[in-house]
């Protein structure tokens, strides 16, 4: 997959453990492949970003896990239970990966596409805002 790589964001993953390289490199292409438009930068001094008319995700690398902080106000669907933290947060949930465990790519993608839709609809804060 080809798209704009933020350098930055390379010189974060790239001071990772490998096994944390290796989820956030696989987030990455995920996060790509949801939509052509989708572009990287960093915010709050070091944390990658994905955004598209609104945040994504953020990616946060722990000493044991690697955090994918989904930006969706707690609308977006989690039919296969990927969620790990932040169920009744009011701005973004976490997807946790610890070493050795295998990324749900369909259900994480389903996430970030749904996202980006509900970004390209004013985004998620204006959604609830005019939900019935």
């Amino acid at each position: 997959m080809s798209y704009i790589k933020d350098p930055r964001v390379d010189a974060y993953i790239d001071a990772l453990p490998d096994w944390q390289q290796a989820v956030c490199r696989e987030v990455r292409d995920l996060v790509h492949a949801a939509d052509p438009e989708v572009a990287e930068t960093i915010k709050r001094t070091r944390q990658p970003y994905f955004v598209l008319q609104g945040n994504i995700c953020a990616l946060l690398a722990a000493k044991d896990h690697v955090n994918v902080f989904l930006y969706d106000g707690a609308i977006v669907p989690d039919p296969e239970g990927i969620i790990t933290a932040g169920h009744e947060n009011k701005t973004a949930r976490t997807v946790a990966f610890r070493q050795g465990e295998t990324i749900n790519a369909p259900a994480l993608s389903a996430m970030f596409k749904q996202i980006i839709a509900n970004n390209r609809a004013g985004g998620w804060r204006k959604l609830q805002r005019d939900a019935p």
